[in-house]
Parts: C-alpha cells; structure tokens; sequence
C-alpha cells in the first residue's frame, strides 16, 4: 500500500516562508513524478508543481520565482519551499504521485496566509 503524509501546513502571515514536505511510504524513486496541487474554498484544485524522477521541474505561473520543489531520495520525502506568500494562496495543499500507473493523494494541509 502508497501512503502519502503531508507536514508542514499552518498559518502564516503575507510576505513569510512555509515549507510543506509529503513523506512516502515508498521509496519516491518508483513515482514517475510527484508534486502538489491546492485547493481554495470555491475554487478548482490547481497543479502547483510536479518533479519527475529526472528532476524535471514544472510549476505554475502564479508560483513561479516564489515556491520551489525537491526531493530527498534518502528520505522518500518531497518538499515544497513557499517563500513571499500572498493571501490569495490559501488553499489546502495535497501531495500527489503516479506509482505504476496509480495515483495516490495525501490527505492535503491547510495553509492560511493573512494579510
């Protein structure tokens, strides 16, 4: 079974850093790629960023020059560092990856970010 933890989610004042992490209980190097997407309340889920087993990295515009993804092979654990954040990106935040073919979804973490 693919169990995917996210950590790292809180409340943090606009303009401030948060780093969220999603621990796998599989080696990360199975996922053909991983990342997060977030949801705000009312809104779609939006892909924020994904990296592939390659390290190719993909990010939303609305993200970009702001948050950076990596992964720690060693520690199965995939990181999104979220610097100069803004109201608008609170959301709750999910990590997700593509396993053989399935995919799997943590169960997400608030992010609140005031102004």
């Amino acid at each position: 079974q693919v169990q995917l933890v996210e950590f790292g989610g809180g409340l943090v004042q606009a303009g401030g850093s948060l780093r969220l992490s999603c621990a796998a209980s599989r080696s990360i190097t199975e996922f053909t790629f991983m990342g997060w997407h977030r949801q705000a309340p009312g809104k779609q889920r939006e892909l924020v960023a994904t990296i592939t087993r390659n390290l190719n990295i993909s990010d939303s515009d609305s993200v970009k020059g702001r948050f950076t993804i990596s992964r720690d092979n060693a520690k199965n654990t995939v990181h999104l560092q979220m610097n100069s954040l803004k109201p608008e990106d609170t959301a709750v935040y999910s990590c997700h990856g593509v396993h053989w073919g399935t995919d799997y979804w943590g169960q997400g973490t608030q992010v609140t970010v005031s102004s």
